[in-house]
Parts: C-alpha cells; sequence; structure tokens
C-alpha cells in the first residue's frame, strides 16, 4: 500500500472534531486539498446512512407482509399477530432515550453501527421458528391418488363406518410430505421465513461502515444559507452557543445525566412541541393499524391470494408513498415555505386524505355465501350464527366434524364448511384438483330433484367484487400519496420548533413515543377488534381456539376503515391546535419585532437627516429582531 493510500485511511479514521473557539485562518478556512477528505466522509456517511434506512425498512415492511402466512402457519388470532408485530418495536424502549441523550454527545457512527448489528441478529432470530417447530399442517380432504379408489367424504368422518385397513391406508396418504394444494388455496403458506434471512444479513452488512468513520465531521467552509439561517432565528431565539465537545475533553456521563430531567422538563414546556407529539402518535396509531392489516383487510375483502395482496401493496402504495415524501420536500424547498406554512401543508394533507379514505367504505364486497355462516342449507340471508347452524337434515347422518375448515365449493355457488358439511358421497382426484359427487346439501339449495357436485376450494366472491378491487387500488394509492405529502413538512416543523442542542433529544423523544403509544399497542387492539367479526374460528389439534376461518366482511370493512378514520380525524383536530398555538406564540413575536425594527429604522433615518456630521454614529449596526428577518 502506497504512501497517499495510508494516510487517506488514517485521515478517514481518526476522529476529527476540530475545537471550539480556535481564531486561526488554519483552523476556520482549511485549504481546498483538507475539504476533500470532509466531502468523502461526508458522502459515506449519508450513504452509509441511507442503506441502513433501507435495511431497518425492508425488515420492518416485511414483517407486514408476512402476517397473514405468520397467522396460518401457527395456527394463532389477528390479537395475537399483533402483538408479534408490536414486538418489533419493543426493543426500543430499552435504548432509545438514553441513546438519543447520550448519543449526541459520544461516538455517533459506532452506535449506530452496534444497532444496525443487533437489528441484524434479531431479524435473524424471526425465521427460527421455522427450522425447530413441526411442520406446517393444512387441513385438507385427501383421498386415495389412484382415481379408480374413493371414499366417501360423509362416512370418513366416522371411524366406527370404516374398516381399520382401509383407515390405516388412508391416514398414510395424508400424511405423506406430498402437497395438496396450490398458492391461491386460502391454507396456503410460502417459504416467509426467507425474506427475513435476506433482511437479517443485510442489516449486519449496513453495520461495517459506521466502524471506520470519525466521531464527528469537521464544519464545512462555506456559511449556513442567509435564508435557512434567517428562517430559523426566527422561531428559535438563542444565543448560539456552540456546543461541539472541545478536542481533548472527554464527555461526562454523570454530568449529561444531571441535565436529563431538566432537557425533558424543556422539551414538554414547549406548546408546539407537545401537541404535535400527540398529534403524531394518534395520527400513527391510524397509519400503524391500517398497514398492518393491509394484506388482510384485502385478502377477505376482496378474495385475492396472499401473495397478490402483498405484490399490490408492495408494487403500488410504497412507490406512491414514496413519491408523496419527495413532493412534499420539493414543495417546501422550492417555495420556501416557512414553519406556519409547513403546518398549513401538514394538516391540509391530513384532511383531504382521510376525506378520501371515506369513500373506501363504499367499496367493499358482499359476504361470500358460506352455508350455515352467511346463508342458509337452503341458500337463503341471512341466518344467525351458532355452532350447530352448520348440521342440517342433509348432512345429520353424515357425522360430520363442526370444527374442521376444508371449504368446499358447491356448483350452485355455495361454499360449504367441508365436504362431509355438504353431504357429498363420493369423491374423485384429478391432478390436484378434487371433485366431490352426489352432495345431498347443494341440490337442496339449487333446487334440483337430484344430487350435484362440487370441488375443493372457496367460491369466488359476486363479479362485481373486481371491479371494487380494481376501484380501491385507485383510492389507495391517491390516499397513500397524499396523507405521504405531509411527512417532510411536520418533520420541519418538529424541527424548528426546538432549541438546537435539544434536537437529538427530542428527535429520541418523538420516536420513543411514536413506536410506545402507536407502534406496539395499535396492531394489538386493531386485531382484537377485527377477531370480533370472526364468524368460523379453526381449532389445533389440542383443542384450543386457533386461527379465524372466515370473516364477516361487512363488519371487517366498517372495524378496519372506521377505526382509522376515527383516530385520523383526532388527529386532524390536534393539528388545528398546532398550527393555532404557532401562530399565537411565533407570528405575534415576530410581528412585534417588525414593528420595532421599523420604528429604529425610522428614527435613524430622522437623525440622519438633521444630523449630518453625526451619522456614522447614530446609524443602529443591530435592531431587535435583525436576525429574523426573512
Amino acid at each position: 500500500m502506497d504512501t497517499s493510500s495510508k494516510e487517506n485511511i488514517q485521515l478517514f479514521c481518526k476522529n476529527s472534531v476540530q475545537p471550539v473557539g480556535r481564531s486561526s485562518l488554519k483552523t476556520e478556512y482549511p485549504s481546498s486539498k483538507e475539504k476533500q477528505p470532509c466531502c468523502g466522509e461526508l458522502k459515506l456517511f449519508l450513504g452509509a446512512l441511507s442503506f441502513v434506512y433501507f435495511a431497518k425498512a425492508l425488515a420492518e415492511g416485511y414483517l407486514k407482509s408476512t402476517i397473514t402466512q405468520i397467522e396460518r402457519r401457527f395456527d394463532i388470532p389477528s390479537s395475537l399477530v399483533g402483538v408479534i408485530d408490536g414486538s418489533f418495536e419493543i426493543g426500543n424502549l430499552l435504548v432509545i432515550t438514553f441513546v438519543s441523550y447520550f448519543g449526541a454527545k459520544l461516538h455517533r457512527p459506532k452506535i449506530i453501527g452496534a444497532g444496525c448489528l443487533i437489528m441484524g441478529v434479531g431479524t435473524l432470530l424471526i425465521a427460527m421458528p421455522q427450522f425447530f417447530m413441526e411442520q406446517y399442517r393444512y387441513e385438507r380432504y385427501s383421498p386415495f391418488s389412484n382415481s379408480t379408489l374413493s371414499i366417501s367424504p360423509c362416512l370418513l368422518e366416522s371411524s366406527s363406518q370404516l374398516p381399520i385397513s382401509v383407515l390405516e391406508k388412508s391416514q398414510s396418504k395424508i400424511s405423506d410430505d406430498r402437497i395438496t394444494i396450490t398458492p391461491k388455496d386460502p391454507q396456503w403458506v410460502g417459504a416467509w421465513w426467507l425474506g427475513y434471512l435476506i433482511a437479517g444479513i443485510i442489516s449486519l452488512l449496513a453495520a461495517v461502515p459506521f466502524w471506520c468513520l470519525p466521531k464527528s465531521l469537521p464544519r464545512p467552509q462555506r456559511g449556513e444559507d442567509s435564508n435557512s439561517s434567517t428562517e430559523k432565528s426566527k422561531f428559535i431565539i438563542d444565543d448560539h452557543t456552540d456546543y461541539q465537545t472541545p478536542h481533548g475533553e472527554k464527555a461526562k456521563i454523570m454530568e449529561m445525566a444531571r441535565d436529563f430531567l431538566p432537557s425533558l422538563k424543556n422539551l414538554f414546556g414547549n406548546p408546539v412541541y407537545f401537541l404535535y407529539l400527540c398529534t403524531s402518535t394518534v395520527q400513527f396509531n391510524s397509519l400503524f393499524g391500517m398497514v398492518t392489516y393491509k394484506p388482510k383487510y384485502i385478502e377477505q375483502q376482496y378474495g385475492q391470494s396472499s401473495s397478490k395482496a402483498n405484490f399490490v401493496i408492495g408494487l403500488i402504495n410504497i412507490p406512491a408513498v414514496a413519491l408523496g415524501i419527495f413532493s412534499g420536500g420539493i414543495v417546501m424547498k422550492k417555495f420556501r415555505i416557512s414553519v406556519c406554512g409547513a403546518a398549513k401543508l401538514y394538516l391540509g394533507s391530513s384532511v383531504f386524505g382521510y376525506l378520501l379514505f371515506l369513500s373506501l367504505f363504499a367499496l367493499g364486497c358482499e359476504n361470500s355465501d358460506v352455508a350455515g355462516l352467511t346463508v342458509s342449507y337452503q341458500g337463503t340471508k341471512p341466518v344467525s350464527y351458532h355452532e350447530r347452524a352448520l348440521f342440517s337434515d342433509c348432512n345429520s347422518r353424515c357425522k360430520c366434524s363442526e370444527t374442521k375448515w376444508e371449504p368446499m365449493c358447491g356448483e350452485n355457488g355455495i361454499t360449504y364448511a367441508s365436504a362431509c358439511l355438504a353431504g357429498c358421497q363420493t369423491s374423485n382426484r384429478s391432478g390436484k384438483n378434487i371433485i366431490f359427487y352426489n352432495c345431498t346439501c347443494v341440490g337442496i339449495a339449487a333446487s334440483k330433484s337430484g344430487n350435484s357436485s362440487g370441488i375443493v376450494g372457496r367460491c369466488q366472491k359476486d363479479n362485481e367484487c373486481p371491479k371494487m378491487f380494481l376501484y380501491f387500488l385507485i383510492i389507495s394509492v391517491i390516499t397513500s400519496y397524499t396523507l405521504s405529502l405531509g411527512g417532510i413538512p411536520g418533520y420541519i416543523l418538529l424541527l424548528r420548533c426546538i432549541k438546537p442542542q435539544l434536537k437529538s433529544f427530542a428527535l429520541g423523544i418523538y420516536t420513543l413515543a411514536i413506536r410506545v403509544l402507536a407502534g406496539i399497542p395499535a396492531p394489538v387492539y386493531f386485531g382484537v377488534l377485527i377477531d370480533t367479526s370472526c364468524l368460523k374460528w379453526g381449532f389445533k389439534r389440542c383443542g384450543s381456539r386457533g386461527s379465524c376461518r372466515l370473516y364477516d366482511s361487512n363488519a371487517f370493512r366498517h372495524i378496519y376503515l372506521g377505526l382509522t378514520v376515527i383516530l385520523g380525524t383526532v388527529s386532524i383536530f390536534l393539528s388545528i391546535a398546532v398550527l393555532f398555538i404557532l401562530k399565537k406564540n411565533y407570528v405575534s413575536k415576530h410581528r412585534s419585532f417588525i414593528t420595532k425594527r421599523d420604528r429604529t429604522m425610522v428614527s435613524a433615518r430622522f437623525l440622519k437627516e438633521n444630523c449630518t456630521t453625526s451619522d456614522h454614529l447614530l446609524q443602529p449596526n443591530s435592531w431587535p429582531g435583525k436576525e429574523t428577518r426573512l
């Protein structure tokens, strides 16, 4: 390795904190040769930090996309899945407050690198149950693969009516590794664990660059932009004290700890910060609950497969959110919007976004016709659900199990909980398709004189449902873009309403509040309320209740959309309060500063006209509010 390469590495890895208050020309205005390493380190830091955000978003987004897969794989209700999703945020509770406070005074890149390592290991651990638990078993009627032999589904439920040799042979076929369902089947579970392995490895790789970065970067040679400087000073009146740690002086933990409570009191004493914190917490409750169960909503409401639901969300909604955030940043920069303007833009995006969201109430699909659950066995509507409703005269002699969910679609368009409950007498296999014949209940509902047939799987939704799904996607994309448009203005509002030395701590408290009060509880209570719309529960082999097999589509839609809109409406009223307090506390001060400045300038002009001999002494060098002028 040549000498120049060694020097670059040493410069890259060493601590480059500059002493504060140095008056030497070399320190304040470094040469062009010294600027290059700073720019390189800054670009490396920005690139590495962007990659970390990508890794975190990948892991967190993938978790939400596998909610329904995890629910089926481990046969658990939505409320427990919500706890699992919320537990993704629990790890932050232990460290986020102290990291945000002490991290600003310690080696930030190494702290970020350590966080990436922990995140990577945790993501890998999520996939471990797949390799240590028993193989996934789905409920499925499995006749002989030889098409010349068949067993009556009606008699298969009663073991006393079958020879032992036939039962043993049937069980051996059922226990084979052989897959008898397709990805379109509601019980299909894919390789949900594979994405966690990929996301975990990416998180581990994202930690590497931060171990080579210095504690902090030297200040750039150019000064701050005058517009941004005056804009900040307009809302943050401070003495601009430099809080950078001098060279060679180590941070004292005890001294920083003593300032913790006063700093916390200072933050919560800021009315704009506190109200915005409440606003964001309520809004993120709405957004976290909506995003967590959106794939499930698409599956249950529109009859789409899990893979298609997640594919559509990733292909359409996520780019819309990214475009909305980017557009919000462009608008803020292009028009140089003030803090009050940012608050108005944040409020406007919320209002229009949730108004659009209201239209989704009209874009739902009706319940599927399921015998004994949503319709009677005669095909009439409605039916009040209770356990014995699954039984009827047409299947009374079959002695079927009421806990199994092996849906069969009759040729009359009605879904039956199992072929046995449909009263089917014979079955035949053709590849992966199983066809049932002589189904007495299907014949009754079809008002036919003879028996009818059916096929494995649930019947499709009505013909209008695909059109409703298309409209839902269009409105969903527009809503996602509109709501995310206020992301950057809200973030700018957060940064500009607090003092510079408290920004890191304020962001930490903000993130902690969002995770504790929104990220953890929202998926849980959304899941608990969604479970109340379940019509048919599955049962585990041990007898305990498993995951929901069938939801009431109307109740699901009203709970899912209604809860989201209610929380969004509360956040809108809180946003109005933020804007009101902002105008009252800051805009009035700015106007008083302008008035004092104008009076001073008029007085100076009058003295200049009348006292020309002492003109240079009377001209004010500074006036109240000078730094607040835009």
